[in-house]
């Protein structure tokens, strides 16, 4: 394994973190449903006060012929070269309440050596908990708050906010593996995965941002500025349902989801919030391709009206 403190540089400002902060992190690569984690790691970079307090080594932990990095033509010539970035940041909240912000790419490579890294960093730090979020597509209406699975060993956010909690294997993160040594030492843990609805997956959701926030939020105590997110989502949410109101096929589909889970969440017993009696689940293939025509415009007044390739 590498050596871990090879894999990242402190800055200068590591020397002013004070000790027993809480560590938030968010990775992006994997199932980020709903652009949760980046528009969360987005939302507070551009948000919030920070400064890097560590960055790690690019070239050891990226594949980059699998996430390639973008560079910009200007005519006839090269003008820009951005490699995506790895890093801790001193990052302060609403209330300049210090804590640490681990946020950027998932590594390809070295996991073990990685995650031993971030461990010696929360040691430095005295970190107090450490707190995650994930995003997974599920078949669950837009119309109804974006429900969670917590993991970790921090039993009241499990008690109070885990709506699901399967028996299952899964596609590991780093995170993932993160939390599990942080679990075997006996630290605080907890990682939040987002049900994001599965026909909003491949979307950019803003309430799905919002929910990572308000559950780091209650992993935490910190306070986030969210009122432009929490409007951006609103009108995201109005104009789904316009396109909802004018399909009765659509209004049946998405009637079936909310059926569904709020049987579940009224303690029926069916074996989860996903799938009825039969054991089917909801097809998210009607439900995508009517909304196809609002997300396809609204990506083209991101975009200038120009088309987005999709």
């Amino acid at each position: 394994m590498r050596e871990p403190a090879t894999l990242y540089q402190l800055t200068n400002g590591a020397r002013d973190v004070p000790s027993g902060l809480p560590l938030v992190a968010g990775l992006t690569g994997f199932a980020d449903a709903g652009g949760a984690v980046s528009g969360f790691t987005d939302y507070l970079t551009n948000e919030l006060r920070s400064d890097v307090i560590a960055e790690f080594d690019t070239d050891e932990l990226l594949d980059y012929r699998a996430r390639r990095p973008t560079m910009y033509f200007d005519q006839d010539h090269l003008t820009a070269y951005r490699p995506p970035k790895l890093r801790l940041s001193l990052a302060r909240d609403d209330l300049d309440t210090p804590f640490l912000l681990l946020t950027g790419f998932e590594p390809d490579f070295h996991w073990e050596a990685f995650v031993a890294a971030v461990l010696e960093l929360t040691d430095r730090f005295e970190v107090s908990t450490t707190v995650w979020v994930h995003a997974i597509p599920m078949p669950v209406p837009h119309t109804r708050p974006i429900g969670v699975t917590v993991s970790g060993n921090r039993a009241d956010l499990i008690e109070s906010l885990s709506i699901w909690r399967p028996h299952t294997q899964l596609p590991a993160t780093a995170l993932h593996l993160l939390e599990h040594r942080l679990h075997q030492r006996g630290s605080s843990v907890a990682g939040f995965v987002l049900l994001v609805p599965h026909y909003l997956a491949d979307t950019e959701f803003p309430m799905a941002a919002l929910a990572a926030l308000d559950n780091i939020s209650a992993g935490t105590g910190l306070i986030f500025p969210t009122d432009s997110l929490r409007e951006e989502g609103r009108e995201f949410v109005s104009k789904i349902e316009e396109q909802v109101r004018g399909n009765a096929e659509l209004e049946r589909l998405v009637h079936t989801l909310e059926v569904r889970h709020d049987s579940y969440m009224e303690d029926n017993p069916l074996p989860s919030p996903l799938m009825d009696e039969s054991g089917e689940l909801p097809s998210a293939e009607t439900i995508a391709a009517e909304l196809e025509r609002f997300l396809a415009g609204r990506r083209d007044d991101q975009n200038g009206g120009k088309s987005s390739g999709r």
